[in-house]
């Protein structure tokens, strides 16, 4: 698609994003020429949010609340109040301190570019918070380029009130975007003292076996089963926001407020899940929290393998097995399987998987048979089978390193004869 189709494809999703939200437009009293210049900016008339002063001039704050006796999706949001204090250790490598779920700060930004690009600006800051009424959202937005430092002061006073900042692709994106911007507005940076957990790496450890695109959204429709309603894509929102600022209709705003809302939301539920599923690995508490796939099993597999935790990745490797794999993901993981089996020096147990991957078309078919050479050769000291299995292997790849065990195993059995 050329340059000119991919305008007019992105002016028809914003046109009908308008259609969907001028409607609102005809049940508010229409403005009086004195009031529309006074109010310029038009936010304050379509929100329920106020302007906010302090030493840096003014910006727009917007509070969104979600009552503890509501669901989004299959999470329940008063439960987040009773998660422990210690519960995200398990993803930090120790660089978090236990904190109350009280002192935990979800963040997410709404950004005019990509990081890196000139003059990228945050212009909508969310920090979500948990509290023992339930789930709120502040949102600090920037009207115009001239309230950045207001907004962004505004973040680092409210960001006090925290001890770990929570995010999601945030380490890569939005707090180096957010320091760069503070770094421009002369600006303390807030973030030293906060201890940085970005969900995502989690995330993608459990489900990237399973889903293709562990975008945000993407989990929020899958794990927890919300479908959003009303959203706007997030290559548009940048697009929207430049049409505000040159239009100051602030109705365009709405779906972007509502979609760095939901954001947050999804996050702080996210957050019950992920950690809980790397804490407790029984098969009942996994299965509570929505943990029952053998794709997901043997991405927490995977994860203690990479901690050196050999016994419980091989146990969780068994159970995805049980639990169903596709054939490709089959085989990798009767593979991982077979190397921890060898690796705690359990050669009987690896001899039998390193036979199955033998036995059938696979990718892991030569590897498996070269791995029963050796054992032949060094475990048994039958040279013959040895040979015939260096053989095999060869037949169906030719490699220098299976051509120099063929003649070696050769001399050995001439040797031997």
């Amino acid at each position: 698609m050329d340059l000119a189709a991919q305008l007019a494809h992105l002016r028809q999703r914003v046109a009908a994003i308008d259609a969907r939200y001028a409607k609102r437009s005809h049940a508010l009293p229409p403005l009086s020429p004195r009031q529309a210049a006074e109010t310029r900016f038009f936010i304050e008339h379509w929100s329920e949010g106020e302007v906010v002063s302090n030493h840096f001039g003014e910006h727009f704050q917007l509070e969104r609340f979600y009552p503890r006796h509501k669901r989004h999706g299959s999470a329940d949001i008063g439960a987040l109040a009773e998660l422990p204090e210690s519960f995200l250790d398990v993803l930090s490598d120790g660089e978090i301190s236990s904190a109350p779920p009280e002192r935990w700060a979800f963040l997410d930004t709404e950004t005019t570019g990509l990081l890196g690009s000139p003059g990228t600006y945050a212009f909508l800051i969310g920090v979500g918070r948990i509290t023992r009424e339930g789930f709120r959202v502040r949102q600090f937005f920037m009207r115009e380029y001239a309230e950045e430092r207001s907004v962004l002061a505004a973040v680092a006073s409210h960001l006090k009130k925290f001890d770990i900042l929570i995010t999601y692709n945030g380490k890569s994106y939005d707090q180096p975007l957010l320091e760069m911007r503070y770094r421009q507005a002369a600006h303390e940076l807030p973030f030293g003292r906060l201890g940085h957990l970005d969900l995502l790496h989690g995330a993608r450890r459990l489900w990237k076996l399973r889903l293709e695109d562990c975008r945000l959204v993407q989990l929020e429709e899958q794990i927890l089963g919300v479908c959003r309603e009303g959203d706007l894509p997030g290559e548009l929102i940048p697009y929207v926001y430049f049409e505000y600022l040159r239009s100051h209709e602030a109705y365009r705003l709405v779906p972007i407020f509502h979609h760095n809302a939901m954001d947050i939301l999804t996050l702080a539920c996210l957050t019950a899940i992920v950690p809980a599923a790397f804490r407790h690995t029984d098969a009942e508490s996994l299965s509570r929290l929505g943990v029952r796939r053998g794709e997901d099993l043997a991405g927490l597999a995977r994860w203690f393998a990479s901690t050196n935790e050999h016994i419980a990745a091989l146990e969780m490797f068994q159970r995805a097995v049980e639990a169903g794999l596709p054939d490709k993901l089959l085989f990798r993981t009767l593979w991982e399987i077979a190397l921890l089996e060898k690796k705690l020096e359990r050669p009987q147990a690896a001899f039998q998987r390193f036979t199955e991957l033998a036995g059938c078309r696979n990718e892991y078919r030569v590897a498996a048979l070269e791995e029963l050479a050796k054992y032949y050769e060094h475990k048994e000291r039958n040279y013959a089978s040895a040979l015939e299995c260096t053989r095999q292997a060869l037949g169906y790849k030719m490699s220098a390193s299976l051509r120099h065990r063929l003649e070696r195993l050769e001399r050995r059995h001439t040797k031997m004869s």
